[in-house]
């Protein structure tokens, strides 16, 4: 008798679940209007060619051409694709080794930041070296060297702001030549002190932000380094992207405690992006599901570390352990 009330009880529980939600007995309450801006993989980007075997993708910039130009710990280190997919040049194997983030400035010249031979590097868009900030090779703390700078962000004067990063946890500050011109910062928690500066990049007013990663922060500074604001408690930043109308977009992971890493987020809760205006008002939050270690699947990301927007709103975000370059194509409603 218990069993024939139990299964009773089943069926009608079943029965009032599909008069409450199903579809078969009521038509759609409410109009399926998507309100919300959300993104679609494209499974088939890039045609990375057979010979590129993929590793941790650490740096991507669109240009303004909407090609995509992807750094990465393989070889070689600097690869450009059409918004279609297809290879135009690849470049970077005698002068990079171990690829962070990149910039392309506003003159076309690439920049990138080597955390293997603590340099930040000025190249052509063919990959011709042009200028060397740091000592190759050599890992210190004073107005020649860095240690494994992680970013830089170039102004339209050509001044270059460097997240001296992994090791000196300061932001260096050059003119257009090389020149050494002041550097602020240090390990710790206060205003205008940093713990893993990740990510620089800089506004068209001139405002620097930094991704604070260890103090889950991103900072705000004018160019001479005063302190003018920092966004907390928001997201565990590990790359930024600036759009031209000064959008600001981070990525990385929800705050989180510390655990037994040598750094925050590793490995990270969870995977997503967030576009603030720049005075720090969230915008718009997407996110992404975390792989699982070595069976991520397309859509998916595994330590987010850099991300870029095309012209069409379209995201691409590289990651570490899942070792790809993925492009997320913009659907629903237009952007405010």
């Amino acid at each position: 008798m218990h069993r024939i009330i139990t299964a009773v009880g089943l069926v009608g529980l079943c029965l009032s679940a599909v008069l409450l939600f199903g579809q078969e007995t009521k038509p759609r309450r409410y109009p399926a209007v998507d309100m919300c801006i959300w993104y679609e993989i494209d499974p088939n980007w890039p045609q990375k060619p057979a010979a590129f075997q993929w590793e941790a993708v650490s740096g991507v910039f669109v240009d303004r051409q909407d090609n995509v130009w992807m750094f990465t710990r393989s070889v070689p280190p600097v690869q450009v694709y059409s918004p279609e997919g297809k290879l135009i040049r690849a470049w970077g194997e005698d002068t990079v080794k171990t690829a962070h983030h990149m910039k392309i400035d506003h003159e076309g010249f690439v920049w990138l930041a080597d955390i293997g031979y603590h340099t930040v590097r000025k190249y052509s868009p063919d990959g011709q070296l042009l200028l060397t900030l740091g000592t190759p090779g050599e890992a210190g703390d004073d107005t020649a060297h860095f240690n494994q700078p992680t970013d830089m962000a170039v102004l339209p004067s050509g001044d270059v702001f460097v997240s001296d990063g992994y090791g000196n946890n300061r932001v260096v500050h050059f003119d257009r030549h090389g020149k050494f011109v002041k550097q602020w910062g240090e390990l710790g928690q206060k205003p205008g002190q940093f713990s893993l500066p990740h990510a620089i990049a800089a506004d068209s007013q001139g405002r620097l932000y930094v991704a604070d990663r260890n103090n889950v922060r991103v900072q705000v500074f004018d160019t001479s380094g005063k302190f003018l604001t920092e966004w907390r408690n928001v997201v565990t930043p590990w790359g930024l992207w600036v759009t031209a109308d000064d959008q600001i977009w981070v990525c990385g992971s929800s705050p989180m405690p510390w655990y037994d890493y040598a750094v925050l987020g590793c490995p990270p809760k969870d995977q997503l992006v967030m576009r603030f205006d720049s005075h720090g008002c969230l915008r718009q939050l997407w996110t992404i599901p975390k792989g699982i270690d070595g069976q991520e699947r397309p859509g998916e990301l595994n330590w987010v570390h850099c991300l870029a927007i095309d012209s069409k709103g379209n995201l691409y975000c590289g990651d570490i352990i899942g070792k790809r370059l993925q492009k997320f194509i913009r659907r629903g409603p237009g952007v405010e």
